[in-house]
């Protein structure tokens, strides 16, 4: 889910775009035997960001997709895959997911995340979680340890401890971009413009980087199983308790054999009430429409302008990465030899 640090009143400053894809499916009939793709949230651009800082996201882009590869290559499993890429960009503070989450209107931090196993349906979620050093193992564990599918709050971080996960201070997830940008949203609640409403902050540190940046990822791997993972720390001054759609499953993340694998970003609200994830599947299962056309239907006809952005992975290892907003940071490589990261160039404006 995009889940930036703008207040979502204030999305319409960004650009819009026509729903994009530059990276597109896989036009070989034939199956691929492993095909991975990776978000790093919708929503910014290269415009917005230090020529330093684009080239660290980008990096940052290029070794979550080579640690991905690297265990399909090895025959490694597509939700092994799935949870190293994830914790891999929770890890680093370019990205709103783990540290590098933004700031909730307590001045603190919660984060979301979900994992799914399109073999056999199984999924995990946590949500809200204040402690947690990578949300995605702890979503893999209730799946795996639990008969539950989502833990939330104070018990989700409970559960965490029970599993032995790795636990932090809740200002582990700080960093220099996020501090400052909530630092700025402070002082301008304390400035009267004259309508008596506060100036809504663009929330980007040139220099540093910016809290833009849900992190997701969908695979196939060699035994032909797909699996679907979403991470986020959500939107700068959200409700405290609020809960976005990356730990819902079939709103920010789902996983089918029989269809497809999906990640979102973008506004949650949203795509919860859409069902966006799942809703790309049934477009597959139901109208035997393929995965790409499925995703861009939904991001042109379903969702709001400039609402975020959709990837997906099919059976057979076609890999869709598309968005409606200023930019979307994303990366594919499948077995054909298919390595790309995409995030310098310039957003296009064509609906290819």
């Amino acid at each position: 889910m995009f889940k930036c640090c703008f207040p979502v009143r204030c999305f319409p400053v960004l650009m819009v775009i026509l729903v994009t894809s530059t990276v597109t499916a896989q036009e070989s009939s034939d199956r691929l035997t492993f095909a991975i793709a990776i978000h790093g949230g919708a929503g910014s651009s290269p415009d917005m960001f230090s020529a330093e800082v684009n080239q660290l996201r980008h990096d940052a882009m290029q070794q979550a997709l080579e640690i991905g590869q690297n265990i399909l290559v090895e025959g490694g499993t597509s939700l092994e895959a799935v949870e190293a890429v994830i914790r891999f960009l929770e890890d680093d503070p370019h990205f709103n997911a783990g540290k590098g989450a933004v700031f909730n209107a307590a001045g603190e931090h919660e984060l979301d995340a979900s994992i799914m196993d399109g073999s056999n349906l199984d999924c995990g979620a946590v949500a809200g979680v204040r402690t947690i050093k990578n949300p995605i193992s702890a979503a893999r564990l209730v799946m795996t340890e639990t008969v539950h599918v989502l833990l939330a709050g104070p018990g989700a971080d409970e559960f965490g401890e029970l599993q032995q996960v790795e636990r932090v201070e809740n200002d582990y997830f700080d960093t220099p971009a996020t501090s400052k940008a909530w630092n700025e949203f402070l002082k301008e609640q304390q400035t009267d413009h004259g309508d008596g409403a506060s100036r809504q902050l663009p929330f980007l540190d040139m220099v540093t980087g910016s809290c833009i940046g849900t992190v997701g990822c969908v695979a196939l791997d060699s035994h032909g199983n797909l699996a679907a993972g979403t991470s986020t720390g959500g939107m700068t001054n959200k409700q405290f308790g609020r809960v976005g759609d990356s730990p819902i499953v079939a709103a920010g993340t789902y996983a089918a054999n029989e269809t497809c694998a999906v990640s979102c970003t973008g506004i949650g609200e949203e795509f919860i009430r859409r069902a966006v994830a799942y809703d790309v599947a049934a477009r597959m299962k139901y109208q035997g429409v393929a995965v790409d056309d499925a995703v861009r239907e939904i991001l042109i006809n379903e969702l709001p302008a400039a609402a975020g952005g959709i990837i997906a992975v099919d059976g057979d290892g076609r890999i869709s990465m598309r968005y409606s907003t200023g930019g979307m940071a994303r990366a594919a490589a499948d077995s054909s030899g298919r390595f790309e990261v995409i995030w310098h160039e310039e957003p296009a404006t064509s609906n290819n």
